[in-house]
């Protein structure tokens, strides 16, 4: 009856056994989730709502603290995930200094990111329109604070956008140039409101100080869009700002939809640069 027993009891072990590796297998071989990042709810007071923020920290030495670049379109089913695509690589190749990305996901894109608009044509496209004075508000007194007290920041902030993304780095450049030191537009709608922001921008140019900024415009060869950029070219042609490093980059071969990743690559290159000593072969 010992001698069974005890069989029993070794038969027992053994499938317990086998079960934990069975088990041990099957965890090795199960899914994970995959982040890059980190993603938190941002309640807005300025806008009456919560929003989704996507953060994504580039390796900087020794965890150093990180300039900040701020992108609306941000949510990871609109252009958070090839832009910090884009940050890893250029990062990781030396074309560029290392940056944190915030992504702002949308809620309602047309309301937030255009002006107000008087063409009948432009009220067409969203239910409500030109509410982008308070989406700036939201970047600068409830975003911006909050990316500071959760991460280790430099103070250096720069904004990129495409589209009416592109249309809102531009007025934010020129009805408020000291919140970002970098700007980045890529194909903005600059036809928004008659072209207003063309009509108004050499006055604003010259009542406002825009010195020791950077910006860089990318312009596709997209029907109408060349000429949009040769209109902006006039303005800043015609009222200089002092200090201020300004690139218009032609991509006649992208059109609307191909030229953020080619363009977000050039001016990555060119306003995030590494300094000389700090280049290397690897």
């Amino acid at each position: 009856m010992t001698n069974r027993r005890t069989v029993l009891q070794a038969a027992a072990a053994l499938a317990a056994l086998a079960a934990c590796a069975r088990a041990g297998a099957q965890s090795a071989l199960a899914a994970a989730p995959l982040a890059i990042g980190d993603t938190f709810m941002l309640p807005s007071s300025v806008l009456g709502e919560n929003r989704r923020i996507n953060v994504y920290n580039a390796p900087a030495a020794n965890g150093a603290p990180l300039p900040v670049l701020y992108m609306p379109d941000g949510g990871l089913e609109e252009d958070f995930l090839h832009i910090a695509g884009l940050l890893q690589i250029s990062v990781a190749s030396g074309t560029m200094r290392p940056f944190m990305l915030v992504g702002i996901e949308n809620t309602q894109r047309r309301r937030d990111l255009t002006g107000p608009s008087d063409d009948p044509e432009d009220r067409k496209i969203a239910p409500v329109i030109g509410r982008s004075e308070a989406f700036r508000a939201f970047i600068r007194t409830e975003l911006m604070p909050a990316i500071s007290g959760r991460y280790r920041t430099t103070g250096e902030t720069a904004i990129v956008g495409e589209s009416l993304a592109g249309l809102f780095v531009m007025e934010t450049y020129f009805v408020a140039p000291e919140m970002f030191d970098t700007y980045i537009a890529v194909d903005p709608s600059l036809w928004w409101n008659r072209e207003g922001l063309l009509a108004k921008g050499a006055a604003q140019l010259r009542t406002r100080r825009h010195g020791n900024k950077t910006l860089f415009v990318a312009a596709s060869g997209e029907p109408g869009m060349p000429a949009l950029a040769g209109r902006l070219k006039q303005v800043f042609d015609t009222a200089a700002a002092p200090g201020l490093r300004f690139e218009l980059a032609a991509f006649p071969e992208e059109n609307h939809r191909t030229v953020y990743h080619p363009a977000a690559l050039r001016a990555f290159r060119t306003a995030f640069r590494k300094p000389a000593e700090q280049r290397g072969p690897g």
